[in-house]
C-alpha cells in the first residue's frame, strides 16, 4: 500500500467526522458554506453513504475517523480521454511539439503497432492509474480510422465489462468527418459503434462541405440513438468557426440527444461579438463544452524558437456564464499529442485553476471534475456526495483550497463503497514489452 495520511475503519458502519466537503459536490445537506466549503460528518453503512449531517451528530456508537477538517471528494469523472493512444511516448514521440507533428506519429504508431494486444495493454494500464487516483468514471475517444474501429471497439468493450465495478467507462468513435463520404466505410463504423453502445464523435473543419457533414452525423447519431461529442476548432486559426456551425446543425436538425464539443480553442481568438454570438447559439443549442487545459497549453501557439502568445483554451467562464455545462478532462497522456499526464483529476484540477483562473473565488471550481462532467456523461449518480450514493470517496490531507492547490496530494486515500483501495501506481517498466523503455 502507498503511504496514506489516515487509516478510516474497516468496519461495515462508521463516520468519517469533522469531514471538509466541496459544497459544489454535495447534495441534500445544508451547512454554513466558506470559501464553497463545509463541514459535515459522514455516515457509511455497507458501502453506502446512509448520511450526511452537521459535524458531532453522528451516532456515538459507531467507530469514527476523526478527519480533523480534511477534505472529502466524492471520485472523480474524466470525461475526456483518450485511452487507445495513452504511453506511446517512449515508442514515437511528438519530434516538435507541435499539432501536425502529433498528427503525423500518432498515425505512424497506429498503422505499425495499434493490435488488440497492445491497445489492451496500454489501456488496462491507463485505467489501473486513473483508478488509483480516485476516478470512477471515465469517457475516452477512439480513433476509428479503418480497420481501427474494428480493433479498438472490441478491446473497448472487453476492458468495460472487465472494470465495470470500479470504473464506468464509455467510447467515442474519433475519425476526420470527410471520410463519411465513404459510405460502406461510415455505415459499418456507425454499426461497430452501435453494437459497442458507443458514441459518434469526429474531427469538424472548417470546409464548403462542413454542413452536410453535419447533417449526415446527426441524422445518424439521432437513428441510432446516439449522443455526440465532437473535436473542436482545436486551433489558433482566427477563420475557424466549427462551433458555430454545430450549434447551427444541432438546432436545424432537431437534435434532442447530448452532443458535446471539446477543446474549442480558436473561440478565445475571435473577436468579442463574434465569440459572443457563437456562446449565445452554444447555449441555445444545448451543447456541452470541455475543456482540455493541459494539452491545449502544450499543443496551441506552439512555433519554434518563439514563446507562446495565449493560453490555448476556450471561453470557459463566458461559457459558463451563459448557462452551457461546462467541464475539464485529461485528454491525452504520454502520447504526441501531450507527453505528460497520468489521470490524475486532482493534476487537471490543480492545473485547470491556474490556467482558466477557476479561482478568486473557489467556490464551485470543484464542480468541473465531479459533478458537471458526471452530469454531461448522463450519469448523475456519479462524482457527489449525497445520502443514499455509493460511498466512493477521495480523502485528503488538506484542509483548505491553499493547501489543497499547493501539493500534488499524493497522500490521499481513496474508497471504493467504504474500503480503502491499494493505491499502488503500476510501474512503467510493465509497458516496456509494448512500446520500450
Amino acid at each position: 500500500m502507498t503511504y496514506s495520511f489516515i487509516s478510516p475503519p474497516n468496519s461495515g458502519r462508521f463516520v468519517l467526522s469533522n469531514a471538509t466537503l466541496p459544497s459544489a459536490a454535495v447534495t441534500g445537506y445544508e451547512a454554513p458554506i466558506v470559501e464553497g466549503l463545509v463541514r459535515a460528518d459522514i455516515v457509511i453503512a455497507d458501502g453506502i453513504i446512509a448520511d450526511v449531517l452537521p459535524p458531532g451528530e453522528a451516532p456515538v456508537e459507531l467507530a469514527k475517523s476523526d478527519l480533523k477538517e480534511s477534505m472529502v471528494w466524492p471520485c472523480f469523472a474524466d470525461m475526456h480521454t483518450h485511452l487507445d493512444k495513452g504511453h506511446i511516448w517512449p515508442r514515437n514521440a511528438n519530434p516538435d511539439g507541435t499539432f501536425p507533428g502529433a498528427l503525423e506519429a500518432v498515425r505512424a504508431d497506429r498503422e505499425a503497432n495499434w493490435s488488440a494486444g497492445d491497445v489492451k495493454k496500454r489501456m488496462e494500464f491507463s485505467l489501473r492509474c486513473a483508478y488509483a487516483h480516485g476516478t470512477s468514471l471515465i469517457r475516452t475517444h477512439l480513433d476509428s480510422l479503418a480497420p481501427q474501429h474494428r480493433i479498438s471497439f472490441e478491446v473497448f468493450a472487453e476492458m468495460r465489462e472487465a472494470w465495470k465495478d470500479r470504473i464506468a467507462l464509455q467510447a467515442v468513435a474519433l475519425f476526420p468527418m470527410e471520410n463519411m463520404a465513404d459510405a460502406a466505410y461510415f455505415a459499418e463504423l456507425v454499426a461497430v459503434v452501435r453494437d459497442k453502445g458507443g458514441l459518434m464523435g469526429g474531427v469538424t473543419r472548417m470546409s464548403p462541405d462542413l454542413d452536410s457533414q453535419l447533417d449526415t452525423l446527426f441524422r445518424a447519431a439521432a437513428d441510432n440513438g446516439f449522443d455526440v461529442d465532437l473535436h473542436v476548432d482545436e486551433t489558433d486559426d482566427r477563420g475557424a468557426e466549427t462551433l458555430k456551425a454545430i450549434a447551427q446543425a444541432v438546432l436545424r436538425n432537431r437534435f434532442d440527444g447530448k452532443v458535446t464539443a471539446g477543446h474549442c480553442c480558436s473561440l478565445a481568438r475571435h473577436d468579442q461579438e463574434t465569440a459572443k454570438r457563437t456562446v449565445a447559439l452554444v447555449a441555445e443549442a444545448g451543447i456541452a463544452v470541455v475543456s482540455l487545459p493541459m494539452c491545449n497549453m502544450y499543443l496551441q501557439d506552439r512555433y519554434p524558437g518563439r514563446t507562446p502568445r495565449w493560453r490555448g483554451v476556450t471561453l470557459f467562464k463566458e461559457l459558463a456564464a451563459a448557462g452551457v455545462a461546462t467541464a475539464v478532462a485529461s485528454d491525452n497522456t504520454r502520447d504526441p499529442f501531450y507527453a505528460y499526464g497520468d489521470l490524475d483529476p486532482v493534476e487537471v484540477f490543480r492545473e485547470a485553476v491556474r490556467i482558466l483562473h477557476l479561482d478568486h473565488p473557489l467556490d464551485t471550481a470543484a464542480r468541473v471534475v465531479t459533478t458537471s462532467p458526471a452530469e454531461i456523461l448522463g450519469r448523475p449518480d456519479k462524482g457527489r456526495i449525497a445520502a443514499g450514493a455509493s460511498a466512493d470517496l477521495v480523502l485528503f490531507s488538506a484542509r483548505r483550497w491553499s493547501e489543497f492547490l499547493s501539493r500534488p496530494q499524493s497522500d490521499r486515500v481513496v474508497l471504493r463503497r467504504g474500503k480503502v483501495i491499494d493505491r499502488r501506481l503500476p510501474d512503467y517498466r510493465e509497458l516496456d514489452s509494448v512500446v520500450g523503455a
